[in-house]
C-alpha cells in the first residue's frame, strides 16, 4: 500500500520515516556525543579570555593549557547530557499498525517510543510545500522544503519532512492509508519569490526597494 519514499510497510505496521536508526535513551546519548563537542568551540571565546588572564597573570604555559584542557572537559560534560535532553523529544518516524488499515499510532523518538494510541486520535494530516522560486535573472535553481503538522487531541506535532519527491504522491498516500479512519490529509503549497540582492552603492537610487520579494 505504501507508494512513496518516505512509508515504509512491514509485517507489522506502515511508517512514516524521517530519520532513520534505532531509537531509545542509550541511542539517543551515543548519537549527541559527536555533535556535543561543538559545545566547547561555542563557548571557546570566554575560554580563551581565562587563558589571556591566565598569561597575564604571570602563569606558565604549561598551567594555561591544564586549565584550558579542563575548562573544554567540563563544557563538554555539561553539553553532552543537554544536547541529548533537547533532542530526546524529536521524532524519527510515526507508526501504523497493523499494516494494511490501521487502528492504532504511535510517535517513535529519540528516547524512544511513545504510548500506542487510537488512530482516531490523529484529526488531521497537514503538509506544507514551500517553494522559493528564482527572481527573473536569477541562475540558482527553486528551492522547496516540505513540513508536516499532525493535528492530535491536545497537541499539534510540527516536524521537517526530507524532501525527496513529490509531495502530492506523499500527500495521496497518506490518504490512502489513513482516509478510512476519517484522518482528514491537506496538502498546501506556498510559492514565493527569492529577494534580489540589493546593489552594493549607498548612493544608487531605488537600493531599498524590495524588487521580486512579493509571493508567486
Amino acid at each position: 500500500m505504501a507508494t512513496d519514499p518516505l512509508l515504509r510497510q512491514g509485517p507489522d505496521s506502515t511508517d512514516l520515516v524521517l530519520r532513520a536508526g534505532p531509537a531509545g535513551p542509550a541511542w539517543n546519548a551515543l548519537t549527541s556525543a559527536g555533535p556535543a563537542l561543538s559545545t566547547p568551540l561555542a563557548l571557546g571565546v570566554p575560554t580563551l579570555l581565562v587563558a589571556f588572564w591566565m598569561a597575564l597573570a604571570g602563569a606558565r604555559a604549561s598551567t594555561v593549557f591544564v586549565v584550558v584542557g579542563v575548562i573544554a572537559g567540563l563544557e563538554y560534560l555539561i553539553g553532552w547530557p543537554a544536547l541529548a535532553f533537547s533532542r530526546a523529544r524529536d521524532i524519527l518516524r510515526v507508526e501504523f499498525a497493523p499494516a494494511g488499515v490501521p487502528a492504532s499510532l504511535r510517535l517513535v523518538r529519540a528516547a524512544g517510543p511513545d504510548d500506542w494510541l487510537p488512530v482516531k486520535t490523529l484529526r488531521e494530516v497537514r503538509l506544507t510545500h514551500k517553494v522559493v522560486e528564482p527572481y527573473q535573472g536569477d541562475h540558482k535553481p527553486a528551492v522547496s522544503t516540505l513540513a508536516l503538522e499532525l493535528v492530535l487531541q491536545g497537541v499539534r506535532e510540527r516536524l521537517a519532512l526530507p524532501f525527496v519527491g513529490d509531495p502530492q504522491r506523499l500527500a495521496d498516500a497518506l490518504e490512502t492509508l489513513l482516509g478510512p479512519a476519517g484522518v482528514v490529509v491537506e496538502l498546501r503549497t506556498e510559492r514565493s519569490t527569492r529577494d534580489r540582492p540589493q546593489p552594493n552603492s549607498g548612493w544608487t537610487s531605488g537600493g531599498s526597494a524590495s524588487v521580486g520579494s512579493g509571493g508567486g
